[in-house]
C-alpha cells in the first residue's frame, strides 16, 4: 500500500512523474486551484478587514472527494503544485481544502521541482519545506486587487456603455497602452528627407562601389529638402572622389541569453508566428511531459514561467560538454554573462531551456506535432546558443571625399560563426559577408553615378503581441504568467482587433480607455501600476504586509467608482449591420458577441429571435461553384477557407485563395507568406 502521496496540478504531470517513484507512492492531480473567491460577489469582507471568502470551485468536489481518500490511506502527503506563487497559493488551498493542517497524525510537506525529471523530483524529495505564506499572500494579494478592480469598475461599464464588458487591473494599462500608440501614429506630422547614393568604379572591381552620402566639412548633415538635394548636385559636380580614410577593426556579436517567459513570447510570435496564448499552451506541454519513442513519457523543457536567465550548474556543464563534443573546444563560451539591468528579476527558478541538452530536436522530430516541435527546436537552440562564444566579424569602413563633401561605405565579413552556427535571432539584420575590394588611401574613384531619392519619416508601429509583452515587461506590468492571458482577455473583449500580426484599438476600446482615463487614472497609470507590482514582490520577499495593500487600495476604488457612477455619461455603441437579411422578418442582420465569438443576429429582438453563424468573407469567389469562399473553422480551432454553400459545395483550403488564376494551369493561387503559388502542387508556379 501506498504511505506516500504526491500532489500536482495537472494530471498531464502524473504519469511522467509516477514512473519515476517507486510503488510506495502515489501522484494525483488538483487539476489546478480547488478554492476560489466566489463569482456571484466581490467574495471579500471590506468590513472585517478585508478578509477573503474562499469556497470550493464548481466542480472540484469530486476531485477533492478523490484526494481525501488518498490522503486516508497515506502516512506523509507532499504539496507538488508549479514552483511559483500561484503554485504556493494552490498548495496552501489545498491544505485547507483537504484539512491538512488539522491531520496531527499526517506529515505535510512542500516540494518544488523546476524540471519534470528523475534527478529533479528525487531530488525535491530530499528537501521538503513548510508552505512560504509570504509568496501565499502574495498571491492573495493580487487577487484580490484584481478582483477589487474587476468587480468594481466592470458593473459600470455594463451601465455605461453595454453588457459584457469587463475591467482589469492589467488589461485596462495594456488597452491604454496600446490606445496611447495609436494616438502617437495618428498625431504624428512625416519629416521629408532624401538620400544621396554614389556608385563608384575602381579598376580593381567589375561591379561598382555603392557609397552613402553622410557629411560636409562641418559634420553630419541631413539633406531635408529638394533645394538642399540640388545644392549639393551642383557642388558635386566635376568633383574627384577621393578615398581618404580606411579603417579596419574586428566586431564580435554576443550571444543570446537563454529564454524568459517574455522573450520566448516574443520570439516565437517573431519567428514562428504563434500567439503569446499558443506558445503558452505548448510549452506546458513540453514542460509536463510528452511521450518520445523509446523514452516513455519525459518532460522536455523546464518550468515555462520565469524572468530569469540563470541556468543551474549541471545543466551548464552538460551543455559545455555536448558544445565541445559536437562543434569543437573553440565554440564553447568561457563564462557566463553577468545580467545587469536593474530590473527586479524573480530568481526562484531558472530560465527556460531544454532538460537534457541531448535530446536534440532531431532525435524528437517524429515524435512532436509540428508546432510542438517547432517551439522545442527554437527553445533547444536558443539554449545551446547562450552557452557558445561569441561570432566575429571583420569590419572595414571607408571615407570617401568629394569637394567639401563625404561620402561612406562599410562592409562586414564573418571570420568565426560562433553561437550563430546554431542560432540566429529573427530581426538580426543579416549580414553583408562580401569584403570591399581592395582599396588604399589616395585612390581616386570614377562617378558612374549619383542616385537621390526622397523618405519621409514613418510614425511608430503599431503594437504587435510581441512587442506589447516586451513593453510589459520593460515597465514593469504584469508578470510572465499574465502577459498571454491579458492580451486574450483585451481581443476577445474586442478593446483591440488583430491584423497581420498588428494590434488596432476598437470604438469599443477607444470608448473603454477614454471612460478609464477619466473616471480611474490610477488604475491605469503605468508608474502606478509597476509600483503595485513591486509591492506584491515586497509581499513575497516577506517585507510589506499584504493586508496593508490592500488597505491602502480599495478605499480610493470605492470612491472613485461612486464618483463615476455620478458623473460619467453612458455612451452607446451602435451593433455592425450586415448585407445578410433575417429571412424571419427582413431586417439586415447584426454582428454580436457571444462566447464562441462572433454570430449574427436579427436587431428585432425580442420579437424576431433569429440567429446565424458569422461567417467573415473574404472576397473571392469560390472556384467550384462560384459563391463567396468564408473562413471557417475545425472542432479543433483550426482555420482555413470554405465555400459559404457548404456542405452543398466541398471546397476548402489551408492557405487563403487569391483572385488571381496561375498563368500556366489555371488552377486558383493561394497565399503563402508574401507570395502567390499555384493551388496545383504539380503546376509549382510561384509569382
Amino acid at each position: 500500500m501506498s504511505n506516500n502521496l504526491v500532489i500536482v496540478e495537472s494530471p498531464a504531470k502524473v504519469k511522467t512523474i509516477k514512473k519515476f517513484l517507486g510503488n510506495n507512492f502515489e501522484v494525483d492531480a488538483s487539476n489546478g486551484h480547488v478554492r476560489d473567491l466566489p463569482k456571484s460577489q466581490l467574495g471579500i469582507d471590506v468590513e472585517h478587514d478585508y478578509e477573503p471568502k474562499y469556497i470550493t470551485i464548481r466542480g472540484k468536489g469530486d476531485i477533492l472527494a478523490k484526494l481525501r481518500k488518498e490522503v486516508k490511506k497515506a502516512d506523509k502527503i507532499y504539496l507538488a503544485t508549479d514552483p511559483d506563487r500561484e503554485g504556493e497559493a494552490i498548495s496552501w488551498h489545498l491544505m485547507k481544502a483537504l484539512k491538512l493542517d488539522e491531520a496531527k497524525d499526517k506529515k505535510v510537506y512542500r516540494i518544488t521541482f523546476n524540471e519534470i525529471t528523475k534527478n529533479a523530483v528525487k531530488a525535491s524529495l530530499k528537501a521538503p519545506r513548510d508552505i512560504n505564506m509570504d509568496l501565499v499572500d502574495a498571491q492573495q494579494a493580487r487577487r484580490m486587487l484584481d478582483r477589487m478592480v474587476g468587480y468594481s469598475i466592470s458593473p459600470l461599464l455594463w451601465q455605461k456603455v453595454k453588457r459584457g464588458l469587463s475591467a482589469g487591473r492589467v488589461q485596462s494599462v495594456a488597452l491604454r497602452m496600446i490606445c496611447d500608440r495609436e494616438d502617437e501614429i495618428n498625431a504624428f506630422i512625416p519629416e521629408e528627407y532624401w538620400n544621396l547614393e554614389a556608385s563608384l568604379k575602381t579598376s580593381r572591381a567589375k561591379k561598382p562601389l555603392v557609397a552613402k552620402f553622410h557629411s560636409d566639412s562641418n559634420g553630419k548633415k541631413t539633406i531635408s529638402n529638394r533645394e538642399e538635394m540640388d545644392k549639393i548636385l551642383k557642388n558635386l559636380e566635376g568633383q574627384k572622389y577621393v578615398v581618404e580614410e580606411i579603417k579596419q577593426g574586428e566586431r564580435h556579436k554576443k550571444a543570446p541569453f537563454p529564454f524568459t517567459t517574455s522573450t520566448l513570447q516574443q520570439e516565437a510570435s517573431k519567428v514562428l508566428n504563434f500567439s503569446t496564448q499558443k506558445t503558452m499552451r505548448l510549452a506546458q506541454q513540453l514542460y509536463e511531459g510528452v511521450d518520445i519513442k523509446g523514452h516513455g513519457t519525459i518532460a522536455l523543457i523546464t518550468y515555462l514561467r520565469t524572468d530569469s536567465v540563470r541556468v543551474a550548474e549541471e545543466a551548464d556543464i552538460a551543455a559545455r560538454a555536448y558544445i565541445q563534443e559536437q562543434y569543437g573546444e573553440k565554440y564553447v563560451a568561457k563564462k557566463e554573462a553577468a545580467v545587469s539591468n536593474g530590473k527586479k528579476v524573480q530568481d526562484a527558478h531558472e530560465a527556460i531551456r531544454p532538460t537534457d541538452i541531448t535530446m536534440t530536436p532531431v532525435k524528437v522530430k517524429d515524435a512532436l506535432p509540428r508546432d510542438l516541435f517547432r517551439l522545442y527546436q527554437l527553445i533547444w537552440k536558443r539554449f545551446t546558443a547562450s552557452r557558445m562564444q561569441a561570432a566575429s566579424y571583420e569590419t572595414t569602413s571607408v571615407k570617401i571625399k568629394a569637394g567639401e563633401y563625404f561620402f561612406g561605405l562599410s562592409a562586414s565579413r564573418l571570420i568565426f560563426d560562433g553561437f550563430m552556427s546554431v542560432y540566429i535571432e529573427e530581426d538580426e539584420k543579416e549580414e553583408r559577408n562580401q569584403m570591399l575590394t581592395k582599396l588604399e588611401k589616395g585612390d581616386v574613384l570614377e562617378l558612374e553615378k549619383l542616385e537621390e531619392s526622397q523618405h519621409f519619416t514613418q510614425p511608430p508601429a503599431h503594437y504587435t503581441e510581441a512587442s506589447l509583452v516586451k513593453a510589459l515587461e520593460e515597465q514593469g506590468i504584469g508578470r510572465p504568467s499574465t502577459y498571454a492571458p491579458t492580451i486574450t482577455t483585451i481581443i476577445a473583449r474586442r478593446y483591440v482587433a488583430k491584423e497581420n500580426k498588428n494590434l488596432y484599438v476598437t470604438e469599443l476600446g477607444d470608448v473603454v480607455n477614454r471612460m478609464m482615463k477619466q473616471s480611474f487614472p490610477s488604475i491605469v497609470d503605468t508608474s502606478f501600476t509597476a509600483n503595485l507590482e513591486y509591492l506584491l514582490d515586497k509581499v513575497g520577499d516577506g517585507t510589506v504586509s499584504w493586508k496593508t495593500v490592500v488597505r491602502n487600495f480599495y478605499p480610493d476604488l470605492e470612491e472613485a467608482v461612486k464618483q463615476a457612477e455620478a458623473e460619467l455619461e453612458s455612451v452607446k455603441i451602435a451593433d455592425e449591420v450586415t448585407d445578410e437579411v433575417c429571412e424571419l422578418c427582413g431586417r439586415n442582420m447584426v454582428i454580436k458577441y457571444g462566447p464562441h465569438g462572433k454570430f449574427l443576429a436579427c436587431p428585432g429582438f425580442p420579437d424576431c429571435k433569429n440567429t446565424k453563424p458569422y461567417l467573415e468573407k473574404i472576397g473571392v469567389a469560390c472556384p467550384k461553384c462560384g459563391a463567396e469562399i468564408v473562413i471557417r473553422k475545425t472542432k479543433k480551432g483550426r482555420q482555413y477557407y470554405g465555400c459559404e454553400h457548404n456542405p452543398d459545395c466541398d471546397f476548402m483550403s489551408w492557405q487563403r485563395p487569391s483572385k488571381e488564376k496561375c498563368p500556366q494551369c489555371g488552377s486558383f493561387m493561394v497565399q503563402k507568406g508574401s507570395k502567390l503559388v499555384c493551388s496545383n502542387e504539380e503546376c509549382g508556379y510561384v509569382k
